[in-house]
């Protein structure tokens, strides 16, 4: 059985969360969902390496979690990230002690994402 995990990150702001996610990451909106007009937000986002749901319902999830995303190209996706001009982050891709590229990312409520790539020793 395949099984599918999909993290939770609580939002405030979702034009925030789109400057973010859609414009800087590159996420794509796949639905979106509230209960009545004026209510709190859900929408689910996807990349080609990840999925994730945003929500702005209080309970959900708490502001500052983090995931790790595996990625295949880290030095692709860092100039891409690069090439948005996001006026909030210019991340870097560091070099760890446990054998990863990584480019690591804060969202505007505090959510960290670590994009890595495992160093090829080939």
């Amino acid at each position: 059985m395949n099984q599918i995990i999909t993290p939770i990150f609580r939002m405030f702001d979702v034009e925030k969360a789109r400057e973010f996610y859609v414009e800087f990451l590159g996420f794509r909106i796949d639905w979106e969902h509230r209960y009545e007009d004026h209510f709190p937000l859900y929408m689910q986002i996807s990349s080609p390496s990840c999925t994730l749901h945003l929500s702005e319902h209080h309970g959900d999830a708490c502001p500052g979690s983090a995931i790790r995303v595996q990625v295949e190209n880290i030095e692709l996706f860092h100039q891409s990230l690069l090439r948005q001009g996001y006026k909030y982050a210019c991340p870097d891709i560091e070099e760890t002690p446990w054998e990863t590229r990584e480019v690591s990312v804060t969202d505007p409520f505090g959510n960290r994402l670590h994009f890595y790539q495992p160093v090829d020793h080939s």
